[in-house]
């Protein structure tokens, strides 16, 4: 995996005509979802006083958004930013709104604040998946595209890591039903600087017709959903990849975090959880920076087999941690391969689609990532007590070191096949060459 040399700079990047515009204002109102997690929680939990109604309304908040992804980003592929993020994001504001009046008064009813979560998670804008298919707009050379979507999974999971902060300091001044009040201004100010933005005026003619294409000649499925499985296989083995990987390090974070809870209930040191989660998170931020510092000579596809089976080796080896020192520094380590992973995933799905389609891609990847983390979470918590820490940690980077294995045989096994195509290419192209011309 090594690099003929550096490619552009961050600076570049963020010189790019309207990139600091637009990115500033996805940023904005993705800080939105930083923050509403947590607040919905406490929100719910003093208006009902249960643990259980807040996590039964949470669960279904955030498989709501999750699972529906996709079909709103195919929405914004089909409609627009303009037309199909805007009423989304309204929609969205004003059910968080409703939300946090519900919670803003004792004995709130659970099925009113679970109607009302499902409705909000149903309309969640794809910020993030709209702002990285802008990025394949405004940066349209692909090592300068690495660097921007190596700078958002960086500057997202940053974002996540600020928005409970923040909610932190609103419930010690306010009530927690505030922080969804906040959470609705930060999405729809977002969304609206986002639409806003000169950037997305060209989605209109794409949207239209697909680049490269007479009107007459734009498939139909450009403008009509194709079903699920004949989405997946237009995109190819490539997309599969992306997303099967995606989701096998979902199941690794989401795996991760009760695990890190458990080891530090075993060693009696329940500090010793922010900082691992901590120590994970610098990890990514440095090693999404560093990846995206570096021009790849390898293609996407063999390089997220990499670092999906470096990060499964480095999780399987936190379990043998004998001290939380020990376990912090090999969060950090496992930490490194987190960000440039889920970056791949997005290079391929953005390499797979065609531009009437980028953004349903990137957002499909994004639901793998989301309900893999949310799936292992569930699993884990049936496995911690039953297995020791070693085997549940093993037992969690299981599936992306399988995932990692798997794209690598496949590769071997298309490759010849691939150079056999590219060799009748070169001779058919020959062929031509050597025949004289009809006009000549």
């Amino acid at each position: 995996m090594s690099s003929s040399f550096m490619a552009p700079s961050y600076a570049a990047v963020l010189r790019t005509r309207y990139a600091c515009r637009t990115f500033g204002a996805a940023l904005l109102g993705r800080l939105s979802y930083g923050m509403v997690s947590l607040s919905l929680v406490l929100a719910i939990k003093e208006a009902t006083n249960s643990y259980a109604v807040a996590g039964t309304v949470m669960a279904l908040f955030g498989l709501t958004s999750v699972l529906l992804s996709p079909t709103r980003a195919g929405l914004i592929d089909r409609y627009g930013p303009r037309r199909a993020l805007l009423p989304m994001a309204a929609a969205y504001a004003l059910l968080l709104t409703g939300l946090a009046f519900a919670t803003s008064w004792p004995g709130a009813s659970g099925v009113l604040l679970g109607v009302l979560a499902v409705s909000a998670g149903a309309c969640t804008p794809p910020l993030g998946p709209v702002m990285r298919t802008l990025w394949s707009d405004l940066v349209p050379d692909r090592r300068l595209l690495q660097r921007a979507y190596s700078l958002d999974t960086v500057a997202e999971e940053l974002l996540f890591v600020t928005g409970p902060l923040l909610v932190g300091v609103l419930v010690h001044v306010a009530a927690p039903s505030v922080g969804l009040v906040v959470s609705a201004a930060l999405v729809s100010t977002g969304s609206l600087a986002l639409i806003s933005s000169p950037a997305v005026r060209g989605w209109v003619a794409r949207e239209k017709t697909p680049a490269g294409l007479a009107p007459e000649e734009v498939p139909v499925s450009a403008v009509q959903p194709a079903p699920l499985g004949r989405r997946l296989r237009q995109g190819g083995p490539g997309l599969r990849q992306a997303i099967v990987t995606s989701a096998a390090v979902g199941m690794c974070l989401g795996a991760f975090d009760l695990l890190v809870i458990a080891f530090a209930d075993e060693h009696k040191d329940p500090e010793v959880v922010a900082w691992v989660l901590a120590a994970l998170s610098g990890g990514s931020a440095i090693g999404g920076l560093a990846y995206g510092a570096v021009a790849w000579r390898a293609s996407s596809r063999p390089r997220l087999a990499f670092l999906a089976a470096a990060l499964g080796s480095t999780l399987a080896a936190t379990g043998l941690s004998p001290h939380p020192y020990v376990l912090i520094v090999w969060a950090a380590l496992s930490g490194l391969f987190v960000a440039p992973a889920i970056t791949t995933g997005y290079l391929i799905a953005d390499e797979c689609a065609g531009p009437a389609a980028r953004t349903r891609a990137g957002a499909w990847v994004n639901t793998a990532l989301n309900a893999g983390s949310a799936g292992a979470t569930a699993a884990t918590g049936l496995l911690v007590g039953r297995f020791p820490l070693p085997v549940c940690f093993s037992l969690a980077a299981a599936p992306v070191v399988l995932s990692a294995a798997t794209a690598l045989h496949r590769s071997r096994l298309v490759a010849p096949h691939t150079a056999a195509v590219l060799e009748l290419e070169r001779e058919r192209t020959s062929d031509a060459e050597q025949q004289p011309s009809v006009n000549g």
